[in-house]
């Protein structure tokens, strides 16, 4: 009997947080302290109430000017089932002389229940406001005192120095590759065998068909590494596979190369020595990477 007596009285002090239509209610301010002429000041109102009650919107405050000094500039409120959250922006034109404390009004919020209306009271808040200036203004020589503005802080510009880098090195690695294909660098001479080649080619006519057959040996060698023969293309082929596209010009090379030197009554001609200079203009390109 004792026990069903406990487990009555313990529901009937239930039965009034049950019928309670606000179950949850909690008013969410920022600092007291530490506001200015013209700041904003944020209010958050977190209200969960049971289900069948509803909030009166008519009941929140309406945006515009509450009193001389004070200003409501946004009304917001979100719904998610019973729960209402209801953000409010006020801004502060007040400037004291010294600090001062003020008070955010409070307010009621209307509930409904069918015709019953409830309410539920947003206490009023305090806070302090201070002055923008001393009251008594420090002099100088120059007259009134004032402090000197505030350096603009520094963006972080690692990402953009990095990228320039980044850029520095790829420019420097392809200017660097471009000069070892055009044999800019002294110690790389096999790059540069045939360039050497043109260039005494270009002052040569056909009457120094012998100088320009010899230019030509010379790089061949050069580039082979000990003399190269026409019997002995195929090993150089092998060591030099890119010369393998143009065998054709190299083979009219040597063959008018011997019988230049070694027939009897071999006459030269403007379009041999022409030949001859294409020849060592498909070595170059080769030599340079760029065919």
């Amino acid at each position: 009997m004792r026990i069903v007596l406990i487990m009555v009285l313990s529901l009937l002090g239930c039965s009034g947080s049950i019928d309670e239509p606000v179950s949850y209610f909690n008013v969410e301010t920022p600092r007291p302290f530490g506001y200015v002429n013209g700041d904003e000041i944020p209010q958050r109102i977190i209200i969960e109430i049971r289900s069948g009650i509803s909030l009166q919107p008519g009941s929140l405050p309406a945006k515009g000017q509450i009193n001389r000094w004070l200003n409501l500039n946004q009304v917001t409120v979100k719904q998610t089932g019973q729960r209402y959250q209801i953000d409010l922006l006020y801004q502060v034109f007040y400037a004291p002389l010294e600090v001062k404390s003020l008070t955010l009004p409070g307010f009621t919020i209307q509930l409904s229940q069918g015709e019953k209306s409830i309410g539920q009271n947003v206490p009023a808040w305090t806070f302090t406001l201070s002055p923008l200036r001393e009251l008594v203004v420090r002099q100088t020589e120059q007259g009134e005192y004032m402090r000197p503005d505030s350096p603009p802080p520094l963006l972080a510009n690692n990402q953009v120095l990095y990228g320039l880098a980044a850029s520095l090195s790829v420019a420097v690695l392809i200017a660097a590759y471009l000069a070892y294909l055009y044999g800019c660098f002294p110690g790389m001479s096999r790059r540069t065998v045939f360039k050497l080649a043109l260039r005494k080619l270009a002052g040569l006519s056909k009457a120094d068909m012998e100088q320009a057959l010899t230019v030509v040996h010379h790089a061949l060698n050069s580039l082979n590494g000990q003399p190269l023969f026409f019997n002995r293309l195929g090993e150089f082929y092998r060591r030099n596979p890119e010369y393998l596209q143009i065998n054709a010009q190299l083979a009219w090379f040597f063959n008018y190369s011997n019988r230049y030197f070694f027939s009897d009554g071999m006459i030269a001609v403007a379009q041999d020595l022409q030949q001859l200079k294409e020849l060592c203009e498909q070595c170059r390109k080769i030599e340079r990477g760029s065919q």
